[in-house]
């Protein structure tokens, strides 16, 4: 599993989105699943990146959820490689909500998720991830 940080990363998340009504259960908070499916998206936009192409989820190696996430929270998923294989990357998303509301907004640390994906050629079948990528992804 990720390695849980008090404060939120630095620089600027791959996703971040807002937490509506029609994304909630039916005690009012938001479902586990709306927020696994913006982390897969997070951690596939930084595997796409650092692969150089076309990635799939292979598997979804842990996902904590600490903390409830509420309509109206802005959602901000933060992503990166954590290490690379022959053919597969795997990816740390950590998730930020922002409590708007009176005062100064509080950010909160709602979930962490590591993720592998599989780096695939047009044909769909695994082909290797290339050994560095000229900006360092």
């Amino acid at each position: 599993m990720t390695k849980r940080i008090s404060r939120k990363p630095a620089g600027d998340p791959a996703v971040r989105t807002l937490a509506m009504p029609r994304d909630t259960n039916g005690l009012g908070d938001i479902f586990g699943g709306w927020l696994m499916s913006h982390a897969d998206i997070a951690g596939s936009i930084r595997a796409y990146r650092r692969a150089g192409g076309k990635v799939v989820t292979v598997a979804v190696n842990g996902f904590n959820f600490l903390k409830p996430v509420y309509v109206g929270d802005v959602v901000s998923f933060f992503s990166r490689v954590e290490s690379v294989g022959t053919t597969s990357l795997k990816v740390s998303v950590d998730m930020y909500a922002e409590r708007l509301g009176p005062g100064p907004a509080r950010e909160i640390k709602v979930a962490e998720a590591a993720i592998t994906y599989v780096h695939i050629g047009d044909d769909r079948r695994p082909k290797p991830v290339p050994k560095q990528m000229p900006d360092n992804r």
